[in-house]
């Protein structure tokens, strides 16, 4: 059995790595080295697949569809008699039902009434909207030049071929590829088991719901952002609530998470002089890093294992401003998470938009700055910020439909300048 790597030997792989001024890029690196996929699979009936990540290909055990079929109501007939120019003039002999494959035979000049997605009779490749024919009392009239051969025919497998792949490891399963998954007629499919996740937050200061308000307190908002985020990815959660700042308790909670769970995600703490003992802790039952990342918002984090006995856990520490937790989330933790989950799927681009407003930035660190996307009358995305940027203005998340990634390089923005955005 191979040990994972400590912090020190990933750190010195890395050009350039420095924990006191650690570009967003590097953050993702380091990660990518730091975690490990889980191997444990279960077989799951296909309604509780949404969500979870495919533990081995599936193989399609049939053809989708299974025949060639109709891929609308209206009048199937075989496509060689079409000639340009000319209508075409047909006889109705039957009607083909979905569900029922029809029994009759068509000679040349006949046609069959279809239903959408009824098998295509015999000798027939073609179907003729029934909005586009004349319906006449002796039979139907194909207009001239509206039709060529094998128009609105869907052929046996054309979605999927019998023993081919139909989902690849690796795919987080959404409700298409549940949709997918049932077509095949499977009962059951497997998945990776659910990422183990604990989370708590940290502080004298925070006050969980119900309990009375009192000066200088403030109401815990991150761990409730943080298990938004987590169920969306469908992580097994583990909820430890509010933890204060006693070496006790804290010591009880990351020696609890440690030993149930596969991540623990905490929030708070870990900003450079703190009077707290949290980063204490960290130290004491791991290998932890404390970083500098240069970005906005966001600074400060702590990233390593945390071990009880035989079992250990990727620990992201996040600062304690609710803005700077779902950045840092979807900036670093999402991603690394992902990759624990055995997804393999390239995750979606940014996108690019005009600014309209200037966005000022000095080059060195990379800015997520809350934004509003919108299409301008060109077609192009437009991005305007929410306004107030404050780590601490959750208010501006909800309102916001991306984020607007300003690059470790990159300078101020000037109105009409294409910037990237990462869309919520």
């Amino acid at each position: 059995m191979t040990h994972p790597k400590s912090l020190a030997e990933i750190a010195a792989h890395l050009q350039g790595y420095d924990p006191q001024a650690l570009p967003a890029q590097e953050v993702l690196n380091f990660l990518a080295h730091l975690v490990t996929v889980i191997h444990d699979t279960q077989d799951v009936p296909i309604f509780e697949a949404l969500n979870r990540v495919i533990a081995q290909d599936v193989i399609s055990p049939i053809d989708v569809p299974p025949h060639d079929n109709s891929a609308m109501d209206g009048f199937a007939f075989n496509g060689a008699e079409l000639q340009p120019g000319q209508t075409l003039p047909l006889k109705v002999v039957g009607t083909a039902l979905a569900g029922k494959a029809w029994q009759g035979t068509v000679k040349a000049g006949e046609c069959v009434k279809i239903m959408t997605g009824a098998i295509m009779p015999l000798g027939l490749d073609t179907v003729a909207p029934q909005e586009l024919c004349e319906v006449l009392a002796e039979g139907v009239r194909i207009p001239a030049n509206m039709l060529k051969a094998g128009d609105n025919r869907r052929l046996r497998g054309e979605d999927l071929n019998k023993d081919s792949p139909a989902v690849r490891k690796g795919t987080f399963v959404t409700p298409a590829a549940v949709g997918l998954l049932a077509s095949l007629g499977l009962p059951t499919v497997k998945v990776m088991r659910r990422l183990k996740v604990a989370y708590f937050s940290t502080g004298d200061e925070i006050l969980s719901l119900g309990e009375a308000p009192r000066e200088g307190a403030v109401y815990d908002s991150n761990r409730y952002t943080v298990f938004g985020m987590l169920q969306n990815l469908g992580c097994e959660m583990i909820d430890m609530g509010v933890v204060r700042d006693d070496p006790v308790l804290l010591e009880a909670a990351f020696s609890k998470a440690a030993k149930e769970a596969d991540a623990v995600i905490t929030s708070g703490g870990v900003s450079v002089g703190e009077a707290d003992f949290t980063k204490a802790m960290m130290k004491k039952l791991g290998d932890v890093v404390f970083w500098k990342i240069a970005m906005r918002p966001g600074r400060p984090m702590a990233v390593g294992r945390l071990t009880q006995g035989n079992h250990s856990a990727v620990l992201f520490g996040l600062p304690g401003n609710p803005v700077a937790v779902m950045v840092t989330f979807l900036a670093f933790v999402k991603p690394a998470l992902q990759q624990m989950m055995g997804i393999t799927e390239t995750p979606p681009p940014l996108m690019r938009a005009r600014s309209q407003e200037v966005m000022r930035k000095k080059p060195g660190r990379t800015e997520y700055q809350r934004g509003i996307v919108t299409r301008n009358q060109l077609g192009e995305l437009e991005v305007r910020t929410t306004g107030n940027q404050g780590s601490g203005v959750l208010s501006s998340m909800v309102q916001a439909n991306c984020l607007i990634v300003l690059a470790h390089t990159q300078s101020t923005a000037q109105v009409g300048d294409w910037v990237d955005v990462l869309m919520l």
